[in-house]
């Protein structure tokens, strides 16, 4: 199953200058509770925003650049590539960027979204926007503001219909 896993804002903003907009520190057990012992499927600068590879993952970095090389990364060119190589993974992860959701959406099963509430107006990077028609909302858990959460936001499970 292919699943893309982001946290966005109430206008689908995921970042700015390569960094989240906020710190949730419960979604992030939560991303990590659910890529472990998966491939996750990334483009160039959101991998080079990481210390170093998340641990357990096979990170699969789609970059143009014909050159680049990381180690902890296998690096491809398109995400047929990506998905070819994450193929006998029955629960692999589109983590991002932008660029990199927008590919994938189409080809995704599931949406695994955090929905953080808030807008942020200096956001440069967005989640693709997608059709309530062709996605179904199978569940969602709401998380309130507390002192180590900022804003509030929920857990959001979609479907492809």
């Amino acid at each position: 199953m292919i699943t893309m896993i982001a946290a966005a804002g109430e206008k689908n903003e995921l970042g700015k200058d390569n960094d989240l907009l906020w710190h949730l520190p419960d979604d992030f057990k939560r991303f990590k509770q659910l890529t472990t012992g998966h491939h996750i499927i990334m483009g160039r600068k959101t991998f080079e925003t990481f210390p170093k590879p998340l641990p357990n993952r096979i990170h699969i970095v789609i970059t143009r650049n014909k050159n680049y090389k990381k180690e902890g990364a296998v690096v491809v060119h398109n995400i047929e590539e990506a998905l070819k190589i994450a193929k006998d993974d029955n629960q692999l992860f589109i983590i991002g960027g932008g660029e990199i959701y927008k590919m994938g959406l189409p080809l995704a099963e599931k949406i695994e979204l955090t929905r953080v509430n808030g807008t942020f107006k200096d956001a440069d990077t967005f989640f693709p926007e997608f059709s309530k028609d062709k996605w179904q909302l199978l569940s969602e858990t709401v998380h309130q503001k507390d002192d180590k959460h900022h804003y509030s936001f929920s857990y959001q499970t979609w479907v492809r219909k």
